[in-house]
């Protein structure tokens, strides 16, 4: 399409719909009516979990009075708007039937959008443990901020930062716990005292499903540490055990009897040929070259 038959359309077809209407909010207090259809989610929101009960309260509200406070969005390309506050709001709207619901539009970039999401969160409570460390390793690995910055940002200390984050190294499984409340943030924080990593999930679910304390935790996690010093673990094979392992098997193929290699520590060792009689001695002795007894 041309310039000039752009232009014949008007301003909304030259600036596009919805900077049009940006224009328009302007003008009448910065807010402007935005059909529920053209809002799309924050795609930022560190919320997963919303409760049911809690938006069919609001959306009852909501179809009484209507939303009394606006939604926050920022202008796309494609012409409709994404959200980046208020998706709660926006929910219970829908839920309550509502067509079309106020906005203030705002120019927000990508960093704005998960920080006014996080912020808002916080300040309402509504962020689990894991969905609030999942929002700072956001900004962290997706904006280059440190921990400090992240602090600042959403003004949390570095120290709470740094503890929120330290909830992402739990297994998959003990993260849900502490997602669905069966655990608290604390509790996972203990379990971190846990060197084995197979160990955690099956201490996380017997402290969810007795009901323990953090502090029941803690001594749960110090005695595990105890009984860990009392019975030391067999070491690891080492490369030299698995090379040993080998050659042994190797020369027991070769020579049919079993073969032990004593290996010490210099380097020396020995090796140990087993014969069950004297025609397995000779049967031995021709297999490595040296003829007949």
């Amino acid at each position: 399409m041309t310039q000039q038959r752009r232009l014949g359309k008007g301003l909304g077809a030259l600036l596009g719909e919805s900077a049009l209407e940006a224009t328009r909010a302007e003008q009448l207090g910065g807010t402007l009516e935005v059909d529920v259809g053209r809002i799309v989610p924050n795609r930022y929101q560190p919320r997963q979990t919303f409760d049911d009960s809690s938006i069919a309260e609001l959306a009852e509200s909501i179809g009484q009075k209507g939303v009394l406070q606006p939604l926050i969005v920022t202008p796309r390309a494609e012409g409709d708007y994404m959200l980046v506050s208020g998706e709660r709001r926006l929910r219970a709207a829908r839920q309550a039937g509502l067509s079309a619901v106020p906005v203030l539009v705002r120019d927000v970039g990508d960093r704005e959008l998960l920080e006014i999401a996080l912020i808002e969160n916080l300040q309402r409570e509504d962020l689990d443990a894991i969905e609030e460390a999942v929002g700072y390793q956001q900004l962290m690995e997706g904006f280059g901020l440190t921990q400090a910055e992240v602090g600042a940002q959403v003004g949390r200390s570095r120290p709470a930062v740094t503890n929120a984050l330290r909830l992402l190294e739990l297994p998959d499984a003990v993260q849900s716990m502490i997602r669905d409340g069966a655990l608290s943030a604390g509790h996972g924080r203990a379990l971190l005292g846990i060197k084995d990593p197979r160990r955690i999930t099956p201490l996380a679910r017997k402290a969810a499903k007795g009901g323990y304390s953090v502090r029941q935790v803690e001594r749960l996690v110090k005695r595990e540490a105890r009984s860990k010093k009392k019975a030391p673990e067999k070491p690891a094979a080492t490369t030299d055990d698995a090379e040993r392992a080998r050659l042994e098997e190797e020369l027991q193929r070769q020579l049919g009897t079993r073969v032990k290699i004593h290996l010490e520590k210099t380097g020396k060792g020995r090796i140990e040929v087993a014969f069950y009689s004297l025609e397995d001695l000779e049967r031995l002795a021709e297999r490595l070259g040296a003829g007949s007894a």
